[in-house]
């Protein structure tokens, strides 16, 4: 008996939220079966920071495939088996609201999507080896901090640093993402998936 996992997310974070793992718990049967597949499909925005990429790297060695989209991913999800999907609802400040549904209309739709995605994607191991930058999480809140539109003194004063020290992080990440502005900079992370 196949069984098929399918997972798309824009980070690795959205499955693990307790209500999420529990939702996958309840309906995923048993995974030892040789015919097991499981695809995860990343923006990549996933791949920010060292912890992540090595967890994707243990899925692969577990047989599990994993692909990089450069296409935005609208809605993360999970189908198992074409027969149920869970669906991941917006962030708030609540926290989200996981749907689960076996309607055979809306898994057929998603697993449609997932795959056109999917076929566009590059796996893991391709992606690594481009030339895309990796934030580190004072970067990522750095880039947040520029693209609020706040002054040096305001995002330095919040992030708990000197100016100097804010001045010259804002400095190398333009750096590393190549970017002659820092208008330039927020565009190369958006157009990475680095920027939320």
């Amino acid at each position: 008996m196949q069984t098929e996992f399918l997972c798309a997310a824009r980070d690795l974070r959205t499955w693990s939220q307790p209500e999420a793992r529990a939702a996958i718990r309840n309906r995923m049967r048993a995974a030892d079966s040789p015919d097991f597949t499981a695809r995860k499909l990343l923006s990549p925005v996933a791949l920010v920071d060292e912890e992540a990429r090595a967890h994707l790297r243990l899925l692969q060695s577990k047989g599990a495939l994993v692909r990089i989209s450069g296409s935005l991913l609208p809605n993360e999800t999970i189908v198992i088996d074409r027969r149920v999907m869970i669906l991941a609802g917006r962030e708030t400040p609540a926290g989200r609201d996981y749907t689960v549904t076996t309607s055979q209309t809306l898994v057929d739709g998603v697993h449609s999507l997932f795959c056109a995605i999917w076929d566009g994607a590059v796996d893991l191991d391709t992606y690594l080896r481009g030339d895309v930058p990796h934030l580190d999480a004072e970067g990522r809140v750095i880039l947040e901090a520029l693209g609020s539109g706040l002054t040096d003194e305001s995002a330095a004063r919040r992030l708990g640093v000197s100016l100097r020290t804010y001045r010259r992080r804002v400095a190398e990440l333009m750096a590393t993402l190549e970017a002659d502005s820092r208008f330039q900079a927020g565009l190369r992370a958006s157009e990475l998936g680095l920027s939320r």
